[in-house]
């Protein structure tokens, strides 16, 4: 079943293995993907569909040094050459567009001001271009302001479609922006975007609703992550998960997204299945950064009727043909942790496809 062929949206996967969006920081300062990246997606297309790393929607979103945008036309033109190379080896990708939120500090987004839900800083500090520094207090946005982001994240999914990407994965997970909306300890508005599960969730219902508006809702997907409490989220009520939770995918369910993704440590337990059957569409599972996703989980996970695919993520950064590696049972290359990270093709574009002694 992992092996076999997906409808997905319009397009039609060869498999169910998914490429997870991975940060890897390799577009330097202006945020311009190059000849490099191109590369390290193309070698990748034999995957299902690749979803890139998260690329930033407006400078004020920008998370990482080295983090690839889609605002300028320099970065749109970058990825139009990735695209390009994907499609040649006969692949399919979607971009994932990831507003960092609080997630962030000024001197990495050339100091535009960083901006959350609430002015509730992350604990803990962030690499910046000036070295290790403490998360800022943010700006906590206007109900004015809202429709202003929510239009970078709209124009940013259209330029994504302009530079060739088969469609946008709304990243609403893993304590960005859109996540922070979700969570109860990220956001205290007191205002029709806070407070309750139906507030919470407004502005994420708000931002999907428009990008289907201007996209059409075949190249939309979204990723969640529920309970991952990573970069200062606090989602630890299961009543609270579950009531949010449901209001989303609930609201978002008659759209016909192609892809609702779930990252979650137990993708088979009830929280993930009931998610699932309220969305009652294309469903991928991710199971999360505490443990490498193996191939008989991968197998089992589809085999089972858990998930349509599966993400991954360290697999397929050490082997570029994985989808044939685990379809053959071939011995894997092993990923090199110390490069995930930085510049450079060491730990990129430099792991070996399987070759026949």
């Amino acid at each position: 079943m992992l092996f076999s062929p997906l409808s997905l949206g319009e397009l039609e996967l060869p498999n169910r293995l998914v490429m997870a969006p991975l940060t890897r920081l390799r577009s330097g300062r202006e945020g311009v993907p190059g000849p490099l990246v191109a590369e390290h997606y193309r070698q990748r297309a034999t995957l299902g569909l690749i979803v890139s790393e998260g690329t930033y929607p407006s400078p004020a979103g920008r998370s990482y040094p080295g983090q690839p945008g889609i605002v300028t036309p320099e970065q749109i033109a970058g990825w139009k050459n990735v695209t390009d190379a994907v499609h040649a080896e006969g692949g399919r990708i979607f971009a994932q567009i990831m507003h960092g939120g609080r997630v962030s500090h000024e001197d990495i987004t050339g100091g535009h001001r960083i901006v959350a839900p609430s002015a509730i800083a992350v604990e803990g500090e962030t690499r910046t271009y000036t070295g290790k520094q403490a998360y800022p207090v943010p700006h906590e946005l206007s109900t004015d302001e809202l429709p202003v982001v929510l239009q970078e994240i709209v124009t940013a999914s259209r330029n994504a479609i302009e530079a060739g990407f088969d469609g946008v994965e709304l990243h609403s997970a893993n304590g960005y922006l859109l996540h922070e909306f979700l969570a109860p300890n990220a956001n205290v508005r007191t205002d029709s975007y806070g407070g309750s599960p139906e507030n919470r969730a407004r502005f994420v219902i708000e931002t999907v609703n428009a990008v289907v508006e201007a996209l059409g809702a075949n190249r939309v997907g979204i990723r969640i992550s529920p309970e991952h409490n990573v970069q200062g989220i606090d989602e630890n009520d299961p009543a609270d998960v579950r009531a949010t939770y449901e209001v989303l995918v609930n609201s978002i369910a008659p759209l016909n997204l192609a892809y609702l993704s779930i990252l979650h440590s137990d993708p088979s337990g009830e929280l993930v299945q009931d998610l699932r059957a309220r969305f009652n569409g294309t469903f991928l599972v991710n199971t999360g950064f505490g443990l490498v996703t193996t191939r008989e989980e991968a197998v089992a996970l589809v085999a089972d009727g858990h998930a349509d695919a599966v993400v991954v993520g360290r697999p397929a950064i050490a082997n570029p043909d994985l989808a044939r590696r685990w379809r053959e049972g071939l011995p894997l290359n092993e990923p090199d942790q110390a490069t995930f990270y930085g510049e450079g093709a060491k730990g990129y574009t430099d792991y070996p496809v399987y070759e026949t002694a």
